[in-house]
């Protein structure tokens, strides 16, 4: 857009929207009987008609049309793996896990709070499930509740919060699977600190909480009782490019043989976390990788990591020597319109959850077997 300014103020040129060339002139040319906008070329008006014009509104209505029928086309489509689909009160749900004990898929809400999805032993696949509101901490108003994990020997669900917008609040609170009373908050950053954006959360089989910040690249640790332990940084966390780092350290789980493993978004980097020797961090190689855009993990069994990541939807990574390398063995194509964000295990098959729902008013979300 091109402005003229003002020759006794240069600097106040005020830019019009949709990009027209208006020649602007102020002060000296503006006085009772003089309009603000002194002239307007031949071409500009012939723009400011066509913008308003029938050939105009026929283009805009058929530019959005387009990705609109193409939702509709894939939300039809039929596909040769199983979906559960919930009707659902909003429209984002970051995480999703199965708690077979429970029969209940629990979904996060980036708008803050906690959903289940109960599925009932007549299930047919035809059938859309409901969500319902089990968690809506006035505490945390404001912000989002992102990764979540199940701890069922102590009863609990560990939902990392954050404030996604500005950045300035991370947290863990821990819940009561059964009266969903809350049982700690613990503080991870405040307005005071760096800013940070809890994303993700692992538990041990001691009960300590790995909590990772997806904005500083770091992981917090979290006693079974909700005191802050400690905080790990390592240089290998920070990528050389320095727009990697944007979203750095994201989905976690913990290995049964004592270690954790995250992955780095932007970068696609897989880390060890050996807990046993002093947090040592080591760079997992990753043939088939790097797998960039990952997001929730999910272990399968010692050997196998499902790693959920936007499109393709999700990736079976495998290792056979204690995850010092691995190996990408399998790719999932899920919805092109959704986002894949985390993964989950119901009944020995793998499902991914996605974050945006559909439709409107009551929304469509979609939890989508990745067929292995």
């Amino acid at each position: 857009m091109k402005c003229r300014k003002n020759k006794s103020n240069p600097n106040n040129p005020l830019p019009p929207p949709f990009g027209l060339y208006l020649n602007l002139s102020f002060f000296s040319y503006f006085d009772s009987t003089t309009p603000l906008i002194t002239h307007i070329t031949v071409k500009e008006k012939g723009m400011a008609l066509w913008f308003c014009s029938a050939r105009f509104l026929v283009f805009l209505f058929i530019v959005s049309a387009l990705p609109i029928a193409y939702i509709i086309s894939q939300e039809r489509a039929k596909t040769d793996h199983h979906v559960f689909h919930y009707h659902s009160s909003g429209f984002f749900r970051e995480c999703a896990k199965w708690d077979d004990q429970g029969r209940r898929f629990l979904v996060s809400f980036l708008e803050g709070g906690v959903g289940e999805i109960h599925v009932p032993q007549n299930y047919t696949p035809d059938v859309v499930l409901q969500e319902v509101t089990v968690v809506k901490d006035s505490d945390l108003t404001g912000n989002a509740s992102n990764g979540i994990a199940l701890d069922r020997p102590r009863n609990r669900l560990l939902v990392a919060v954050a404030d996604v917008l500005g950045n300035r609040y991370s947290g863990l609170a821990a819940y009561d699977l059964s009266t969903w009373k809350r049982l700690f908050l613990t503080k991870l950053s405040g307005p005071g600190d760096e800013k940070s954006m809890a994303d993700d959360v692992a538990v041990d089989a001691d009960g300590n909480a790995y909590v990772t910040d997806v904005k500083g690249s770091k992981i917090w640790k979290v006693g079974v009782d909700g005191e802050l332990l400690s905080t790990l940084t390592n240089p290998l966390f920070t990528p050389k490019e320095w727009y990697k780092s944007l979203l750095g350290l994201n989905g976690i789980v913990y290995h049964p043989d004592g270690y954790l493993i995250v992955i780095h978004t932007l970068s696609g980097n897989l880390f060890k976390i050996d807990l046993a020797k002093g947090d040592e961090v080591k760079l997992i190689e990753v043939a088939g990788g790097p797998l960039a855009f990952g997001d929730g993990l999910e272990l399968i069994s010692p050997t196998k990591l499902v790693v959920a990541a936007g499109n393709p939807s999700g990736r079976l990574v495998e290792s056979t020597d204690g995850w010092e390398t691995a190996s990408v063995v399998a790719k999932f194509k899920g919805p092109m319109h959704r986002l894949a964000t985390a993964a989950t295990v119901k009944d020995g098959k793998v499902y991914l959850n996605h974050m945006f729902g559909m439709g409107y008013p009551r929304k469509t979300h979609a939890l989508v077997e990745f067929v292995l």
